[in-house]
């Protein structure tokens, strides 16, 4: 693991990691986060709860900025993001039942037309408001419900605090990924950034300019938020 800004981040290329994904699958039940700037950002100002992100048992690092700001510390992070995961994990050879948490009925069929020979197993996901009785009975579903995996697909944080809750609500087996739009960006319904703006670490840019009404805070407002946390945590630290 490699510490950095209070985050014990995990190691490896990808296939390991995608490896250790799937042996997780076959073990006791734990979820995977996969921190980006904004993640960190809101953990940092109390926004998400810490012990959420601590009861993760794999932080896979989603942001090529952390990466980059890490490397002026001397550390190294392994990059995986969430998209790339979840993509990597459809293709591979396994016989792992796959749950999708999050996307409507049309977008799980369009995943499912695109990997017929995965086993897949859709679980509703209605609108959720944490504490709420229908956020309780869809826990106890997605609980009780035949998957190895499970793509948990909503919105940061309630995707984060759903996996945290599935082990409260007596999930035993398997593991559950926190990735965001992934399933969004295999069917075709939002469009990732070209690898050029991958490359030169601009999708966060990409995003911008795509969906400035919903980026625009996050990336302009909240994101340069990050440096002072990184001199914070990082540079003025002990």
């Amino acid at each position: 693991m490699t510490r950095f800004m209070t985050l014990d981040f995990a190691d490896g290329d990808r296939p390991a990691l995608l490896a250790r994904v799937a042996a997780m699958a076959r073990g006791s039940y734990g979820y995977v986060v996969t921190p980006n700037v904004d993640h960190v950002i809101k953990l940092m100002d109390g926004r998400l709860e810490a012990g959420i992100y601590d009861g993760a048992a794999l932080k896979v690092c989603d942001s090529r900025v952390l990466a980059h700001l890490a490397r002026l510390r001397g550390k190294a992070l392994a990059v995986y993001p969430g998209s790339d995961l979840t993509a990597d994990l459809l293709a591979a050879g396994h016989d792992l039942t796959i749950g999708v948490f999050g996307p409507d009925r049309a977008a799980f069929d369009d995943l499912a037309a695109r990997y017929p020979d995965r086993r897949l197993t859709f679980i509703e996901a209605p609108m959720l408001s944490p504490g709420t009785p229908a956020w309780d009975a869809a826990v106890d579903a997605a609980a009780a419900a035949d998957w190895d995996v499970l793509l948990a697909c909503v919105s940061f944080p309630k995707q984060e605090m759903f996996a945290h809750a599935l082990r409260a609500a007596g999930r035993e087996q398997g593991v559950a990924l926190c990735v965001g739009a992934s399933v969004d960006f295999l069917t075709g319904r939002q469009r990732r950034a070209p690898r050029i703006f991958q490359r030169l670490s601009l999708e966060w840019l990409h995003r911008l300019l795509t969906q400035p009404r919903r980026m625009f805070r996050r990336y302009v407002i909240e994101g340069p938020a990050i440096f002072g946390w990184f001199v914070r945590t990082e540079v003025l630290k002990g």
